[in-house]
């Protein structure tokens, strides 16, 4: 008779604080507790619980709450801003890839979990100022970074006439959002604007942008007749 050789699956073992999963739980984990309670009423047991680890287990993958909730805006981060820099490299006129990217970053400032977010970075400021740098380069530097690429390259080809290219990046940029942003951060609008009006705001943004910038290219605000 043929024995027959089972063959088991083995399950790949990984050194302590390298287990792509068990990180992704507790960073799961986190999100759901900084969301129901806020960074300083959330707890690392808390946390624990709801990412079904021990706390030693927890502290193999992150020094502390702070170092926990820096790492789970860097990932969220990095999934947001990530169409940025191909909506403004994609086909279409300038003022329609301009608008699509005034669009894309109104969508996530005033996003529920970015604006939770920026809540907490701003309570946790003055003791932590390198935690506010670090969200703000990451942030609001690194939007402007992307937008500011595409204004030189324009300015170069002659789209564009800029005297100060940078503080131009940073003008469309708060445009974008502009009566948006702040009403959600400070909780005067409850719930993120609707699509038609984040991109009325974006198309008027973009016109006073070009308005200001454009050689020789009509604004989206003045169809041809």
């Amino acid at each position: 008779m043929t024995k027959v050789v089972k063959h088991r699956t083995r399950i790949p073992r990984h050194a302590a604080g390298e287990n792509p999963d068990k990180r992704a739980a507790i960073l799961e984990g986190a999100a759901k507790v900084f969301l129901q309670s806020g960074f300083d009423a959330a707890s690392v047991n808390d946390i624990c619980r709801a990412a079904g680890v021990s706390k030693s287990t927890l502290y193999v993958y992150f020094s502390d709450k702070e170092d926990l909730f820096a790492h789970l805006v860097e990932g969220e981060r990095e999934r947001l801003f990530e169409g940025l820099q191909q909506t403004l490299r994609g086909p279409g006129s300038l003022t329609a890839r301009l608008t699509d990217f005034a669009v894309a970053l109104a969508e996530i400032v005033c996003s529920e979990p970015v604006v939770q977010a920026q809540r907490i970075v701003i309570s946790m400021a003055e003791r932590r100022p390198d935690l506010g740098a670090s969200f703000y380069d990451g942030g609001a530097q690194r939007g402007h970074a992307v937008l500011l690429e595409t204004l030189e390259r324009e300015i170069a080809e002659g789209r564009l006439s800029i005297p100060d290219p940078s503080l131009a990046a940073y003008q469309l940029v708060e445009l974008s959002s502009a009566g948006l942003w702040r009403r959600r951060l400070f909780g005067k609008t409850p719930t993120p604007p609707t699509a038609e009006v984040i991109r009325a705001t974006a198309e008027s943004a973009v016109a006073v942008f070009m308005a200001s910038y454009g050689r020789g290219v009509k604004s989206a605000m003045k169809p041809e007749t």
